[in-house]
């Protein structure tokens, strides 16, 4: 398991949840702390692989800006992937 940490920009957010093919996606998001000028973030362990998410800021799905790896999702937007050596 490696320790792999998202953020995400959004100082006027009230709550950002992680969400991802590794918490079953709205089954078990992670929420994220706010941290000093409005970088929400979350750190979690994922095993060896490739996983996809996307954040949702107060109930709306976002993408991660930082990250240009994107797939198509069945919803017609883009899952942002995470690969973990």
């Amino acid at each position: 398991m490696a320790k792999q940490t998202f953020r995400i920009q959004s100082p006027a957010a009230l709550s950002v949840l992680l969400v991802g093919d590794f918490t079953h996606w709205q089954e078990r998001p992670i929420a994220m702390k706010k941290g000093p000028a409005g970088v929400w973030s979350a750190t979690v362990d994922l095993d060896p692989g490739s996983y996809h998410y996307r954040f949702m800021v107060d109930g709306e799905w976002r993408d991660d800006p930082e990250n240009t790896v994107r797939v198509p999702n069945i919803f017609g937007t883009e899952n942002a992937v995470c690969k973990v050596a």
